[in-house]
């Protein structure tokens, strides 16, 4: 196959300003650039007096639209006609293209190839305000061109692929959701008529602080992520690393919180490949009573609508970073106690719905590797 010939952008694209100055009493759409290639799209609108910008910049359907500060990690589309009228700062340059030479909607599957991300990357480094890209810099991207007609041939090729693909990842989005509301209807149905007691009775705080830290020992990291996501393993750090922070252990079946990030679903139980790893004195551990509460239980009450909510109401703080679960407000939490077989019963249907979760996220992966394997024999013929 012959290769296509590359141009620099600024041979088929020229930046286009349409200023506007907002005025107060006047709605204005914004239009943001996602990272990676992921598309343009509608912010907030906002009023001409909310803006701190004195113009604000019309974009148009077809428009290249760049991000000066995130460029570099791909956020570079082009503007759909959902977003045709909307308006832009400076700090989201427009550009219009010569549609006899190039499509936009060429450009547009060009957006997600690290082909460009890497030119992006290159072309901001060095420049002034935290790597922006100057606009007028990239004009100096060059892309491959094939004709007009090879083009638009190629782009209903994508769009066909990418159809087919959306459409397969729009089935596995629709059997999670099915999954997990048959997951809350059988919570609710066994713990409708369920008395509450206190974290304190069922899961009590317990801590297992290293009362004396060897300089010469090793203590593998443990942390927890937001949203419900589980833990993950920090590095190692050797005993003479610390300094002013304590240590605590943290064994397997633990429930384990961040007391900063708890607030947002950072809580998760404590796998047998977390065993005696460390966390610092932001990790508080609850260990459920045996025969009276399970981990996993306690978990996906917690992480339930209902159960964050109190999580949240036991993290005061105005700012995000100062919302601390305390530890007597989360002891005082008010906890469904069904009968433990019940429990047992739940977690183990938990289990299965998380292994073929497990198996639809591998699918996903699969389908993730196919849409960026197909841009890549397309563009990297070029």
């Amino acid at each position: 196959m012959t290769a296509w010939p590359t141009v620099q952008l600024r041979d088929v694209a020229v930046q286009v300003r349409r200023p506007t100055v907002p005025q107060p009493g006047t709605s204005y759409r914004q239009v943001g650039v996602r990272l990676w290639g992921q598309g343009a799209y509608q912010r907030n609108t906002i009023d001409g007096s909310d803006t701190k910008y004195s113009v604000l910049y019309k974009v148009r359907s077809g428009d290249i639209v760049v991000n000066k500060i995130w460029a570099r990690n791909g956020s570079v589309s082009v503007v759909t006609d959902d977003l045709d009228g909307s308006f832009g700062s400076s700090e989201f340059p427009t550009y219009e293209t010569d549609k006899s030479s190039l499509t936009p909607a060429w450009f547009y599957w060009y957006c997600k190839t690290d082909h460009l991300w890497t030119q992006c990357d290159e072309l901001s480094r060095g420049t002034s305000g935290q790597n922006r890209l100057r606009p007028d810099r990239f004009l100096d991207v060059r892309i491959p061109l094939p004709g007009p007609d090879e083009q638009r041939r190629i782009v209903a090729q994508l769009d066909r692929v990418h159809g087919l693909i959306e459409k397969r990842r729009l089935s596995i989005a629709a059997v999670d959701a099915d999954l997990d509301a048959l997951l809350v209807k059988a919570f609710e149905r066994i713990t409708a008529d369920t008395d509450q007691r206190p974290m304190s009775k069922v899961a009590p705080l317990v801590r297992r602080p290293v009362m004396e830290i060897d300089a010469d020992g090793s203590y593998p990291g443990l942390g927890v992520r937001s949203f419900g996501r589980g833990t993950f393993h920090k590095p190692t750090i050797r005993g003479s690393d610390v300094t002013w922070q304590k240590l605590f252990r943290v064994e397997q079946g633990d429930l384990v919180f961040s007391n900063i990030k708890a607030w947002e679903g950072a809580f998760a139980v404590a796998s047998a490949s977390d065993h005696n790893r460390y966390g610092s004195h932001r990790y508080l551990t609850c260990v459920p009573a045996t025969g009276t509460m399970t981990a996993h239980f306690l978990w996906y009450y917690l992480q339930s609508s209902e159960g964050i909510d109190k999580i949240q109401v036991a993290s005061p703080g105005s700012v995000d970073r100062n919302r601390t679960l305390g530890q007597e407000r989360l002891a005082a939490i008010d906890v469904p106690v069904p009968e433990i077989e019940t429990q047992h019963w739940f977690n183990s249907l938990l289990a299965k719905a998380r292994r073929a979760q497990r198996i639809r996220e591998g699918t996903t992966e699969e389908v993730n590797a196919l849409s960026s394997a197909v841009l890549h024999e397309v563009f990297g013929n070029g």
